[in-house]
């Protein structure tokens, strides 16, 4: 069963399109080191790449926002990942052909993400994937992020559409949220970071995908 209406699709970046995680988890793990502390491995760090520089240094020091010198650690950490952050980061089996297939659909596609614009931007134009985007919306873009519409509202500007017509696929309940407050059908990625049955279930997202291409049955361009 299909969606109506559906002219656009936007992607949260993060665990969406991309598994950025190898590159988080190991811009947080260089701070280990350089203290003298063992590495850790990746899995351990993987489960958190959603949740950005508060996952990765809760994982490495168990850290909170609240603990004293949290800033100074969390510019740290972004410098490091600045420094590698396309190293090793890859798009997950077959987005490159999903998006390939909206274009053909003659439908538009963009990303709505909470990663700042210091990391959107430099990571988007190295990777070719991003070329298509007709909207590229970052956590700062507007003065609020997800799990608030703001950012969805203005993704939907760009493309000069009503919000109605946009789908918005996510793996964090946040982008549920943010999707629904914006009027958008929602669909949750289960492949993403925090995709599991049991962890999605009480999102409220309209849909859900296990591999991406799946979402191409929720399109309809009739």
């Amino acid at each position: 069963m299909a969606f109506k209406g559906i002219q656009a699709v936007l992607f949260d970046l993060d665990g969406t399109l991309i598994d950025s995680a190898p590159d988080l988890g190991a811009a947080a793990d260089q701070m280990r080191t350089a203290r003298g502390l063992p590495s850790l491995p990746a899995e351990h760090y993987r489960p958190m790449a959603g949740a950005g520089a508060r996952g990765m240094l809760g994982v490495a020091f168990g850290i909170t926002p609240e603990t004293p010198d949290y800033d100074t650690l969390r510019e740290e950490f972004f410098r490091n990942y600045e420094a590698r952050m396309t190293q090793t980061t890859y798009a997950f089996d077959g987005v490159a052909q999903l998006l390939a297939d909206i274009e053909a659909r003659g439908l538009l596609w963009g990303i709505v993400t909470n990663k700042s614009s210091r990391f959107t931007d430099p990571l988007t134009r190295a990777m070719p994937l991003f070329s298509g985007a007709r909207a590229v919306v970052s956590g700062d873009t507007t003065p609020h992020p997800k799990p608030h519409p703001a950012p969805l509202f203005e993704a939907a500007s760009r493309l000069g559409l009503p919000p109605q017509a946009c789908i918005y696929v996510g793996d964090d309940e946040r982008d549920i949220v943010a999707g629904r407050a914006a009027g958008m059908k929602t669909v949750a990625a289960l492949y993403g970071y925090l995709g599991a049955v049991d962890a999605t279930a009480h999102w409220g997202a309209d849909a859900a995908i296990k591999y991406p291409h799946e979402l191409l049955q929720w399109l309809d361009v009739a």
